[in-house]
């Protein structure tokens, strides 16, 4: 095994010590990476809205105490027992798919994100809210060497969850492609449709945001407040794609009659309420529903060397490890812009 040399035995974690309990700063030993895995010396972690599912312990089964954190950037500083692919000193980052088996039927086909056995960062095993981190190799992605580590990870959640929907969506260069919401998604998954070459059209409420929309990459904004979002989409032909990243079911709903022919919204904002449609808005032009679970670490790679090329960059506010209940409590505020990172 290759280590770096470390004058202390012992780390920093922020951790969560049962279901809804305040954060934990403590200090435990180092770990040693196990068989198939290294360690990673922490250098940022994005502070995700899913990271509530370990904080108020509403993923299913998991144990505690747990350390959050799925948007994680580091260097590797210890290699387990097998690892032949990966050095000690090489830039990684971890996201939300932190492993899969290898051995279901979906992982035999190559469909990774949908293996039934696999674990997430942060919920599954201890994330990056901690200067060290172990994680398995499946869930490693390499990080090009001119993004810095808190640019690196947002993109390792909202970044992919984004890049990946849109990629995925069937729009092509010049279609009308609609986002809706400026945020912690929203705000990337903007540049990466202006990146991918679409008229793009923002959604928000309200017209703060119109400004920060078009230099994000927007060709115009729409302001759901002051007039039906549906048809500013249909006065542009209709939209082909809908990336909805605010995680309001009832607008997504509302913007169902925006879709053109063979239109298709793609649901990426995690809402616990029912998306409401009739079978008539979806049969009258073939329209489509789909949701979109950011991806593997391949995919990490692919967003970050695509962000690396075309400039896309999230918005971040910066805290210590030691004030991630702060840190915490800003991102669920919902008042950061735009995306919330711990730095080490």
């Amino acid at each position: 095994m290759a280590t770096s040399k470390r004058s202390t035995t012992t780390m920093k974690v922020a951790q969560v010590p049962a279901a809804g309990a305040d954060f934990q700063i403590v200090e435990r030993e180092i770990p040693e990476p196990g068989a198939g895995h290294v360690r990673i010396k922490v250098q940022a972690c994005g502070v995700c809205h899913s990271d509530e599912l370990t904080k108020e312990g509403y993923w299913p089964g998991i144990s505690y105490p747990r350390v959050p954190g799925h948007e994680v950037a580091g260097v590797i500083d210890a290699l387990g027992a097998g690892v032949s692919t990966w050095r000690a000193g090489q830039r990684v980052g971890v996201g939300w798919h932190g492993w899969h088996d290898n051995t279901c039927p979906e992982c035999r086909r190559g469909d990774f994100i949908n293996c039934r056995n696999q674990k997430v960062a942060g919920i599954s095993f201890d994330g990056g809210y901690q200067e060290y981190m172990i994680a398995p190799v499946e869930g490693l992605a390499a990080i090009p060497e001119s993004l810095n580590a808190a640019e690196a990870a947002p993109l390792l959640c909202a970044g992919i969850t984004t890049y990946n929907a849109l990629r995925h969506s069937g729009a092509r260069p010049g279609d009308l492609v609609a986002v809706l919401g400026v945020g912690g998604l929203g705000h990337l998954g903007i540049q990466f449709a202006s990146k991918f070459g679409y008229k793009v059209a923002a959604i928000g409420r309200g017209s703060e945001d119109a400004a920060l929309a078009k230099q994000l990459g927007a060709s115009f904004y729409v302001d759901s407040k002051a007039e039906r979002a549906s048809e500013a989409l249909q006065r542009q032909g209709g939209a082909q794609v809908i990336l909805a990243t605010a995680p309001s079911a009832k607008a997504m709903s509302e913007l169902i009659d925006g879709l053109g022919p063979n239109g298709k919204l793609m649901v990426v904002g995690a809402a616990a309420q029912p998306i409401e449609v009739t079978p008539l808005q979806l049969i009258r032009g073939n329209r489509t529903i789909q949701g979109w679970a950011s991806g593997t670490a391949a995919d990490s790679e692919d967003t970050l060397r695509f962000a690396e090329l075309s400039g896309v960059r999230p918005m971040i506010e910066a805290y210590p490890l030691e004030k991630a209940a702060e840190a915490y409590a800003r991102m669920m505020s919902g008042k950061a812009e735009f995306r919330v990172v711990l730095t080490m």
